[in-house]
């Protein structure tokens, strides 16, 4: 794989905090010319650094205000596929990480309010072979931007 230097890590950093910069304004930051900046962000997305661009959406805006992470635990051998093949057909599942220990999968959840929720988290209990799960509700949340 190809190094990834300084000047990369800023111009990931500047993109990490609006995917919209223009290369023109990275190029007075990091003191390369336009060319170089296109040339260098081509080469992080030919070589996998950069998969995507992205928008950031207040999902509290748009009324689905509600987050939660619930654990699933599965009965006896339940594969990480079936795991992810269950709990990724609810709508109102954002994310599944399976996880090595107790419990199999953490499932990061958005709906609009606690009744939701509950239903939500039935529909879940409900998907393949879970035998239990334990729902934790976000309060808040930090995020490292780079």
């Amino acid at each position: 794989m190809s190094e990834v230097d300084e000047t990369d890590h800023r111009l990931l950093a500047l993109l990490h905090e609006d995917g919209r910069r223009t290369y023109s304004e990275m190029a007075g930051v990091v003191g390369l010319s336009v060319a170089a900046v296109k040339r260098r962000v081509d080469r992080l997305r030919e070589i996998g650094v950069i998969t995507g661009f992205t928008v950031q959406v207040d999902h509290a805006k748009l009324g689905w205000g509600v987050e939660a992470f619930t654990e699933l635990r599965y009965a006896g051998r339940t594969g990480v596929g079936e795991i992810v093949a269950s709990a990724s057909t609810v709508p109102e599942v954002q994310a599944i990480y399976t996880i090595a220990g107790d419990p199999d999968a953490l499932v990061h959840v958005r709906v609009r309010d606690i009744p939701h929720l509950q239903t939500v988290i039935d529909t879940l209990r409900r998907a393949g072979t879970v035998t239990g799960t334990k729902t934790l509700m976000v309060l808040g949340s930090w995020t490292r931007e780079t």
